[in-house]
């Protein structure tokens, strides 16, 4: 977990997740990195293609890439951890600058969040380095305080939940802050809805809207620039 260590108290606290998001279309360097981690680690060729990787946990993937090469889920769960290193130095090398891959009223709406002194956080299955830099190389870091990444915990579920108690050990906020989370897959909605929070989400990822709908999240918005502060402050 990241964060800076100096407690102030919001009026609320919302958790982004990143690809779908934040930023779509960013390129192929994401998965480039996670193909090349394997190579390096296993010697073993893999792809993500035909992997649903739309909301699932970047581990999740390199595993599931690894057993389809033939690999046993032991040796992936061994590999593992290499794999994600290897992978997070590829991309730090390789991703470019991808200010104009950031979602649309992104920028904006960030903005209007902070001035209301509204908490932001990242909930992704992004490896940690790889998801802060891709912000970084997005122009939209400075706006996250913490985020749980996808090598931290098993589930989405179990992600917004170390988010959420990181943000209260902290005294950033109080047990009856408002508390949301937006995604663009199903599974972001089914993490909120678990750990008990508002579930926002948004058209603007790959996944079709009659799928988003079934998951019933209490806000479907077309982009973020639908999203109203009632959503989140009441």
């Amino acid at each position: 977990m990241l964060s800076l260590q100096f407690p102030v108290t919001f009026r609320a606290l919302i958790l982004f997740d990143i690809d779908g998001t934040l930023v779509r279309r960013a390129g192929s360097h994401h998965r480039d990195a996670l193909v090349e981690g394997i190579r390096r680690v296993t010697g073993l060729e893999t792809t993500t293609s035909g992997i649903p990787v739309q909301g699932m946990l970047d581990p999740d993937i390199v595993t599931l890439m690894l057993t389809r090469a033939g690999a046993s889920r032991l040796s992936a769960r061994r590999a593992l951890p290499e794999i994600q290193r290897v992978a997070e130095r590829y991309y730090l090398r390789a991703c470019p600058e991808i200010h104009d891959k950031c979602c649309p009223a992104v920028t904006e709406v960030l903005d209007r969040l902070a001035r209301r002194n509204i908490l932001l956080g990242l909930v992704t299955g992004n490896l940690t380095r790889i998801g802060w830099h891709k912000l970084h190389r997005a122009g939209l870091h400075h706006h996250f305080r913490f985020g749980a990444f996808g090598e931290m915990a098993a589930t989405r579920a179990a992600l917004a939940r170390i988010a959420i108690r990181e943000a209260r050990a902290q005294g950033w906020i109080g047990r009856d802050t408002p508390i949301s989370l937006i995604g663009d897959s199903p599974n972001d909605v089914i993490a909120a809805r678990l750990n008990g929070i508002r579930s926002i989400a948004v058209r603007t990822g790959i996944t079709p809207p009659a799928e988003l709908e079934a998951e019933r999240p209490d806000f479907l918005l077309r982009t973020l620039r639908d999203l109203r502060l009632r959503m989140v402050e009441d």
